[in-house]
């Protein structure tokens, strides 16, 4: 049986404060599908998906997700940030179909006088109203106490009076915001552990933000205080410097506090993978939990140790989140890394050829050139003096494209001493390209694998005619690889990834390629 004492739970408030990232807008179908993986996937306890009185769009989008959610048992999990403004955002929310609003009060003096212009009893007067009338259309009611971390440190007085003059007004959640981000681990062990002391009749919240890159040890620090109920994002997502990441957190309260969460931690990749999608914002590589490099090793020596008894190994296993390990190429690679990556592709090599190429992989590793497990057949062959790898050539390659008319593409490819005609046409030149290539690989029976993401880069700074690299990850089979291509034209660039990715398939395929 669980230890109540030891149960967090976590409301995510992507949809809310996420959404007031800098750029950051979702659409209503976006909206509804984030609200549903929470929920019904990710498994997060609460979510808060909006502000009260937006526009009839959001409205509109609230109801379609409030809609499933009654549908599938989820409505009671589902909250919208309301105003005192008596009636206006309660009839707002009422008709959303949500049954819940989380009030946003002033939760320090300054805030009240110099904002509101009103003294802490005109301010509760207001309060009280705007929940009498909430209560009557029968919403639940949480407060913000919008400022906290501020006005527990500048006015305390008033914090308390507050609180205690809304003990009896039929309040679920007290939800106490470090609205910018300013306490560090030790104020809020110290400021939490006082509210919880004071006022053990109250459920408190702890809403943390990031400004000084604190937001997870902070939420460490509200847990060891007895907090139990934690605001969180996807993806840091967030005003100014964002929200703690729930991913982190949920890691974090697992394994350091031995808490329980209903998290389910194998879905966490592919919800930020949406998220950073939906919100355009990108995530960093080196992200913990969900980003792209955080279960890959460079270095040789930890490789060889993974090898030899997983010694380079912590808890944090890319297994438990549904995620594999991966060794990176480059010029701290060694012979380890490398035979992992051609473990991968299926590629075995006597140990004087592992040895070149390895030494190949370290030179192109100084001269800083960007290298993945697909490059390999290529270096392998530029190594061994062998066309075994070259199985595929572009011999031409002509796209079309101009501004409201469909892009076409015709293509002369040479396989396995074979040629090839095909054309076809797209939204856009590389559509277009691959619109041909398909046809190609059909007549070969070879299966063209998901293309998960595509991403070009250019140099800072750099000309209308720099080198352009465009970077494409590919899944076969529940595995992903990556293929990258240069060319000072984008197109042609990601036509070279491209025909990377069918080298590297056909090899693997080993047989002739037509009959």
């Amino acid at each position: 049986m669980s230890d109540t004492s030891k149960i967090i739970q976590l409301m995510d408030t992507t949809l809310r404060d996420g959404e007031q990232t800098q750029g950051v807008s979702f659409t209503p179908p976006e909206k509804a599908n984030i609200a549903k993986t929470l929920l019904k996937n990710l498994c997060v306890d609460r979510i808060e998906v909006t502000s009260a009185r937006i526009s009839e769009g959001e409205l509109s989008s609230v109801q379609n997700i409030t809609t499933w959610a009654e549908e599938n048992g989820f409505l009671e999990r589902i909250e919208v940030l309301g105003f005192i403004d008596h009636k206006r955002s309660v009839e707002w929310i009422k008709e959303s179909g949500c049954t819940v609003m989380n009030l946003l009060t002033k939760g320090s003096e300054n805030h009240c006088k110099n904002q509101l212009r009103k003294s802490l009893q005109e301010h509760l007067a207001d309060i009280r109203k705007t929940i009498k009338f909430a209560h009557s259309k029968n919403l639940n009611v949480n407060v913000y106490l919008e400022d906290w971390s501020n006005g527990y440190h500048n006015s305390p007085e008033y914090v308390y009076k507050m609180m205690a003059s809304l003990k009896d007004e039929g309040i679920d959640h007290f939800m106490l915001p470090d609205t910018l981000g300013v306490l560090s681990p030790d104020e809020v062990f110290s400021s939490l552990s006082d509210m919880l002391e004071r006022f053990p009749w109250a459920t408190i919240d702890f809403h943390p933000h990031n400004d000084y890159g604190l937001g997870v040890a902070n939420v460490l620090y509200a847990v060891k205080a007895g907090i139990r109920n934690i605001h969180c994002t996807m993806n840091c997502l967030g005003e100014r410097a964002g929200n703690a990441s729930l991913a982190e957190i949920a890691v974090v309260l697992h394994d350091k506090l031995g808490m329980e969460l209903s998290i389910d931690e194998s879905h966490l990749a592919p919800v930020s993978e949406m998220i950073e999608s939906f919100s355009g914002k990108r995530l960093a590589d080196n992200a913990p939990i969900v980003g792209e490099n955080v279960f890959t090793q460079t270095s040789g020596i930890h490789a060889d140790g993974d090898k030899k008894g997983n010694l380079y190994h912590n808890p944090i296993v890319p297994e438990r989140f549904g995620r594999k390990r991966s060794y990176a190429l480059g010029k701290m690679s060694g012979k380890a890394s490398l035979a992992k990556n051609l473990e991968l592709l299926g590629i075995q090599l006597v140990d004087e050829n592992l040895q070149k190429v390895l030494k190949r992989v370290v030179e192109l590793g100084d001269s800083k050139k960007s290298m993945t497990a697909a490059d390999l057949p290529f270096i392998i062959t530029d190594v061994l003096e062998t066309s075994d790898t070259q199985r595929i050539e572009m011999l031409n390659c002509s796209i079309t494209s101009g501004q409201n008319l469909r892009a076409t593409a015709t293509i002369h490819l040479k396989i396995d001493a074979k040629e090839y005609h095909e054309a076809g046409s797209g939204n856009g030149g590389y559509d277009a390209f691959m619109s041909a290539v398909k046809k190609v690989l059909k007549r070969i029976q070879l299966k063209t694998p998901e293309l998960v993401d595509y991403q070009i880069r250019i140099p800072r700074g750099g000309k209308t005619n720099a080198l352009t690299e465009a970077i494409i990850t590919w899944q076969v089979n529940e595995k992903r690889f990556q293929t990258i291509g240069i060319d000072s034209d984008q197109v042609i660039a990601a036509v070279n990834a491209t025909l990377k990715m069918l080298n590297l398939q056909l090899l693997q395929k080993g047989d002739t390629a037509d009959k």
